[in-house]
C-alpha cells in the first residue's frame, strides 16, 4: 500500500501498534500486513483524525511519525498523536539528523562518568547504562547502536529480574532496534567505542 489514504495511515497506525505493544506481531516479518479492513475503518469514531494525518504526510514519513511516538509511549491513541505528536517527531527527527553527534556526545558522557565494566553492572535492579536512558541522560538510539556492536541485550533479559518497569523497556528496545538497523552506522559507531575506551584505559 502506497497511496497516503485516511485508511492507509489507519492501517500503518495499526501495524505499528501491534509491532511495538506485542510480542507476537512484526512488522518485517509481515511487512506491515494486518487484518484491518475498510470496514473496519469507516466505523472507527477517529477516522477523521486519520484522513488529517494523511493529508499532512507521505505514507513514509507518517511511519516515521508514528514511530517517534510510539517511542514516547504517545501512539496508543490517535487523539494524542495529533495534540503532541509534531513536537515528539520534531525531536526524532533532530536526534536522527545528529545521530552521529548524539552517539559520540552520549558515549563520552558515558565513559565520563563509568568505567568500562561499571557501565553494565547491575545496582540495584537494572545496569547503570540502563538507568541513564530512563534518567533521560542518554538517548534510546545510542544504547541500541551500543547493543548492536556488544549485543547486551540477551544477557540483560536473562539478569534482570525486576518483572514490572523492565519488561516495558525490553520490549520497546527490542521492537525499535530492526528500524534504525545501519551496518554503515555500526561500522562508524563502533569506531567511535573503541576509540572512548582505548581512551578510558589510557587514563586508568
Amino acid at each position: 500500500m502506497t497511496e497516503n489514504t485516511g485508511f492507509a495511515a489507519y492501517a500503518l497506525w495499526n501495524a505499528l501498534k501491534l509491532h511495538f505493544t506485542s510480542d507476537s506481531y512484526d512488522y518485517f516479518k509481515y511487512h506491515g500486513k494486518t487484518n484491518v479492513s475498510k470496514q473496519t475503518f469507516t466505523t472507527n469514531k477517529s477516522k477523521y483524525q486519520f484522513y488529517k494525518l494523511s493529508r499532512k504526510y507521505e505514507l513514509e514519513e507518517l511511519k516515521n511519525f508514528y514511530i517517534a511516538n510510539f517511542i514516547q509511549g504517545n501512539a496508543d491513541w490517535v487523539g494524542d498523536l495529533i495534540q503532541n505528536g509534531d513536537d515528539n517527531y520534531t525531536k526524532w527527527k533532530k536526534t536522527q539528523e545528529s545521530l552521529t553527534y548524539t552517539f559520540e556526545n552520549d558515549v563520552t558522557y558515558l565513559f565520563d562518568t563509568y568505567a568500562p565494566g561499571e557501565m553494565f553492572k547491575i545496582v540495584g535492579n537494572y545496569p547503570n547504562l540502563l538507568k541513564e536512558l530512563m534518567q533521560g541522560k542518554i538517548h534510546i538510539e545510542t544504547l541500541l547502536y551500543m547493543n548492536m556492536i556488544m549485543g547486551f541485550l540477551p544477557n540483560w533479559k536473562k539478569q534482570i529480574q525486576e518483572d514490572i518497569v523492565w519488561p516495558e523497556w525490553e520490549l520497546k528496545l527490542r521492537k525499535y532496534q530492526p528500524f534504525i538497523f545501519d551496518q554503515y552506522k555500526i561500522q562508524k559507531f563502533q569506531d567511535i567505542l573503541r576509540e572512548r575506551i582505548a581512551d578510558a584505559k589510557a587514563k586508568n
